[in-house]
């Protein structure tokens, strides 16, 4: 089969492998029909993620039909159609029971598929703990709607779940990325009274303002005072940061009222400083670390009901035999692009 593979730090190639096979009873092998690329897999390309084994097919956005399962797995069946959790978590051990399924004690708990283990920018993959990692789609939603649901808007919903949004809230979304707009629309199931997207790009803010009319978007200049003065307490009551900047790093304290909630979603590249004598006093409270992504099941029945839709961010498609193009396409943000999907050959 053919599969994206990481070569070297700076490489990645397509190649031919074997197709995977189940290792564990508890294992599915899932035929991918829809895949995705995420700045995670860029991190890895360009040396950022230590821990990703040279070697392995990259890879963790993805949906696709259970081929084969392992004897113990009980949720999936042959034929299924299933989202793919970015994260590998056993379901059992004090973590997962206590929802932390990012830090699963397992030795490939947390994010494995497409950084330690081989993902699914690839014609098949295989899913450890298929029980826990895989999510059947309902009939009513497709592959497009469901893309996301493993990864970036299963970490836009920890982020607003976690942030414990209120109906007099503002929220303040910092970065307008896909996983910007995943976390501003799973902040919009709360209710808030008003949310403001701060974003550099001003492609980006035209996209935003254009779709999600019910946001306030604004560019980073100027965005501690506008905040101040459209806010009811002086400041954000609930920030999400997804940026992953300095700049964004140093609005989200700033812009905070005192007492608010800080959510750092982000990845950053380098170390970030928080000036503690400059926000002494703030009380702020921070909520920080990788998605917990345990709400799969709950994601898509809020898009079978129509309440969350993120097919707005595919804008471009690309068969699996193209995707050094739609990787450069991406990385380089040409054409307007928000997110890519990849199709199997096969499939289209």
């Amino acid at each position: 089969m053919l599969a994206y593979t990481y070569v070297n730090p700076g490489e990645f190639r397509l190649l031919e492998k074997p197709k995977p096979v189940l290792q564990d009873e508890r294992d599915a092998i899932v035929r991918v029909t829809l895949a995705s690329i995420c700045t995670s897999d860029l991190h890895i390309k360009h040396g950022s993620v230590p821990r990703a084994v040279q070697g392995i097919t990259v890879g963790h956005e993805m949906v696709g039909i259970v081929e084969q399962v392992g004897s113990k797995v009980q949720n999936v069946q042959p034929g299924d159609r299933v989202t793919v959790n970015v994260e590998t978590f056993c379901g059992s051990c004090f973590f997962c029971q206590h929802g932390f399924v990012n830090n699963c004690e397992d030795e490939n708990g947390g994010w494995a598929l497409g950084c330690r283990i081989d993902g699914g920018q690839a014609e098949y993959v295989r899913v450890p703990y298929a029980d826990q990692g895989l999510n059947r789609i309902p009939d009513a939603v497709s592959d497009e709607q469901a893309l996301f649901v493993g990864d970036i808007l299963a970490t836009g919903f920890w982020a607003a779940r976690i942030s414990q949004i209120g109906p007099e809230d503002t929220v303040l979304v910092l970065g307008a990325g896909p996983t910007g707009i995943c976390t501003l629309l799973c902040a919009q199931l709360y209710h808030p009274e008003q949310i403001i997207v701060c974003e550099a790009d001003p492609v980006r803010r035209q996209f935003v303002s254009g779709q999600y009319p019910f946001a306030t978007v604004i560019p980073p200049e100027g965005a501690g005072d506008f905040v101040r003065s459209h806010s009811r307490h002086g400041g954000a009551d609930v920030v999400l940061e997804v940026a992953g900047t300095e700049e964004s790093f140093a609005l989200e304290w700033q812009c905070a009222r005192p007492n608010a909630s800080v959510t750092i979603v982000a990845l950053y590249d380098q170390p970030q400083i928080l000036p503690l004598p400059s926000m002494y006093g703030k009380n702020l409270t921070f909520r920080t670390g990788g998605v917990d992504g345990c709400d799969c099941e709950e994601i898509l029945r809020h898009i079978a009901a129509g309440q969350l839709d993120t097919t707005l961010l595919i804008t471009h498609t690309f068969p699996l035999c193209r995707i050094e193009e739609a990787y450069a396409l991406f990385e380089q943000k040409r054409d307007r692009v928000m997110k890519v999907a990849i199709v199997p050959d096969g499939e289209k």
